[in-house]
């Protein structure tokens, strides 16, 4: 008695299919990857869109704050904008009213714990920025492994096969390889956006904390000339 074999075609080895016929084990494997493929895309495009918006609106808030004369009443009209450098000048300005209410000014200890002040706002601003970024570096760095799982399950799958049909033709071994192939495909769609977008949102991460304390730099100097003349 001669046992049918079924040839793999074009339709049984399209993605939808090769899902249908995956084990239970690689079909969890894979709604997983999509998953982290589709919370990866929400914060490429989230996140994108926020780095953008912060450096536009902090490159139009330091010039505009250049170009007032008087940082006082700059600070009561602006000073509360939601904006990383707002925070930054908010800090510095605060720690400048504090040290100078006294009547004896330490001008030595008031520029230390304004660069501390400053200093420690940037950090804190920088680390909101990047609170998302680990979870495309996680991403990034555990999908393909995670779809190589579903691959070497789907292959140890089609082995039973050969072994329970005692046939080792292409024909019977094709579909569950595919699919398992298929999981480490998944795997690297997850994992390629991600890594891509670690790095561009680390260097522009960086970029805005390079401006957030340049920004610092220049109003530490201007107060440490308005110290000097009290």
């Amino acid at each position: 008695m001669t046992v049918p074999i079924a040839i793999a075609d074009a339709t049984t080895l399209s993605p939808l299919a090769l899902f249908l016929q995956a084990d239970i084990v690689v079909k969890i494997v894979m709604i997983g990857l999509l998953l982290a493929s589709i919370w990866t895309w929400a914060i490429i495009i989230g996140l994108g869109a926020k780095l953008r918006s912060t450096l536009k609106n902090c490159t139009a808030f330091e010039q505009e704050f250049w170009r007032s004369e008087d940082i006082d009443r700059f600070h009561e009209t602006r000073g509360r904008a939601d904006l990383p450098s707002a925070r930054v000048m908010a800090a510095g300005v605060a720690e400048w009213r504090r040290s100078t209410a006294q009547k004896q000014i330490d001008r030595d200890g008031t520029r230390d714990r304004l660069s501390t002040a400053m200093a420690s706002a940037t950090g804190a601003e920088v680390d909101k920025l990047s609170e998302r970024l680990n979870v495309l570096a996680t991403i990034g760095s555990v999908a393909p492994f995670v779809g190589l799982f579903g691959t070497v399950w789907g292959i140890m799958r089609s082995f039973t096969a050969i072994a329970a049909q005692q046939n080792s033709s292409l024909a019977v071994v094709a579909p569950g390889i595919a699919e398992a192939l298929f999981a480490t495909a998944i795997g690297l769609f997850a994992a390629i956006p991600a890594v891509i977008a670690y790095n561009r949102f680390s260097h522009a991460i960086n970029r805005i904390e390079a401006r957030l304390n340049r920004f610092a730099d220049g109003f530490y100097a201007t107060l440490s000339r308005e110290l000097e003349s009290q």
